[in-house]
């Protein structure tokens, strides 16, 4: 009897052991950033959001698919451009799977392995895209390549279940010869600028020095105009007063002035005491000659 007790208590302690196991394959968590696609015997059964989930060992497999934001790198390629240049060319695709059951089934069950799906499917692109540009255009126009790659990846791979995020061209670089000439062109084409600029400022600098001197000599003439103007209106001042004070008298008029000068300059003259002149100055004076 104890023998057949340990034996019945092995057995059910493998039991025990075994339906462990059982119950802990049976468990599966799925996070956040991910969901889930149940097959029993390679048909599927049902959709998994995230959480616990509870499958039949053996009988049930567990698909675990990543729907964040996701990068491939089409990878460095050469294209020959519309000028029968051999450009090198990479670029960087950004997707994502949609977190629908729809989207999430097709990104498994309407393409073999997405990703290297989508590799293939950009490299194809960019050869299209760019073989029908020139080097210089597609240098130029890098903005319009994305956006042409973009609409095209986002299109054919609609029914994936995947929507495009961004993509982004990495490089583009023509073979050695032609970026040593084109870097030539470039630095012509800067000392063409600097020089134009150079010449612009020294004919704007040249233009402000003329400009100061017309209003210069404007000044001078102005200048000159108003002092004229005002020797003109002394001189009428001077002969209204002769006219008014010194009718018929000019020679007297002349013989102040001379003597005026004569007096500023403190000059002695000696005039005959008969003379008109000394008449004149005694009246300037105050004294009236004797008759």
């Amino acid at each position: 009897m104890p023998t057949i007790t340990i034996v019945i208590l092995g057995i059910l302690g493998a039991i025990a052991i075994i339906g462990l196991l059982v119950l802990l394959c049976s468990i599966a968590v799925i996070r956040p950033t991910q969901r889930g696609l149940i097959e029993r015997f390679g048909k599927y059964r049902r959709f998994c959001n995230p959480g616990l989930v509870v499958r039949i060992p053996i009988v049930e497999r567990l698909i675990k698919i990543n729907v964040t934001e996701m990068m491939v790198d089409a990878g460095s390629q050469e294209i020959i451009t519309r000028d029968k240049l051999n450009a090198t060319v990479d670029a960087q695709v950004y997707f994502r799977v949609r977190d629908s059951e729809d989207s999430v089934k097709a990104s498994q069950y309407n393409v073999n392995n997405y990703k290297n799906q989508i590799v293939n499917l950009a490299r194809t692109t960019l050869r299209n895209i760019i073989g029908t540009m020139n080097l210089v255009e597609a240098n130029t126009e890098r903005g319009r390549i994305n956006k042409d790659l973009f609409d095209t990846l986002n299109k054919e791979t609609s029914s994936w279940g995947i929507s495009m995020v961004r993509t982004e061209l990495k490089e583009i670089n023509p073979p050695k010869d032609v970026q040593e000439t084109m870097n030539k062109v470039v630095k012509a084409e800067n000392e063409k600028t600097a020089a134009i600029d150079f010449a612009t400022a020294a004919e704007t600098q040249a233009d402000g020095k003329r400009r100061a001197a017309i209003k210069e000599a404007d000044g001078i003439k102005q200048s000159r105009v108003l002092t004229a103007e005002g020797e003109a209106a002394a001189i009428k001042l001077v002969n209204e007063a002769a006219n008014t004070y010194f009718v018929g008298n000019a020679v007297t008029l002349k013989s102040l002035e001379v003597v005026a000068e004569s007096l500023k300059n403190a000059t002695k003259i000696v005039v005959p005491a008969d003379q008109p002149i000394v008449n004149i100055i005694g009246q300037l004076a105050g004294v009236n000659s004797a008759e």
